[in-house]
């Protein structure tokens, strides 16, 4: 859990499952993202995550500072990795401090691999 706030009634607080979905929310919305995969994929093994279960691209952890992100994503072929890496990082933690109202100290994004886009 992640406490937001505390008021004269008690805490607000925000279980970490939301924290992950809100995040990869946020991520799968930048262009260039294929889609967010699994933190434990192995090698060879390229599952992208449906929108129901997005958070199981993204991991938190809480630190003195603040709150560290780590994102797992799948990156389209040709597009610019870092110009990709940075959209991710700048929309995550806007996402995360502005609507959520959580400090975010880093936010990390792992690309785990890269994918051809079929233009239809």
């Amino acid at each position: 859990m992640f406490k937001i706030k505390t008021t004269n009634y008690g805490n607000i607080t925000v279980a970490e499952e939301v924290v992950e979905t809100i995040a990869g929310l946020a991520a799968i919305d930048c262009y260039g993202l294929v889609g967010m995969v699994p933190q434990d994929i192995q090698s060879g093994i390229t599952s992208i995550l449906g929108i129901e279960s997005i958070r199981k691209g993204v991991s938190v952890r809480s630190s003195e500072a603040g709150m560290v992100v780590d994102v797992y994503v799948m990156v389209g072929y040709g597009i610019k990795i870092p110009e990709v890496g940075h959209n991710v990082i700048q929309k995550v933690k806007y996402v995360l401090e502005n609507i959520a109202g959580l400090p975010v100290v880093s936010v990390n994004v792992n690309v785990k691999g890269v994918k051809v886009i079929r233009e239809k």
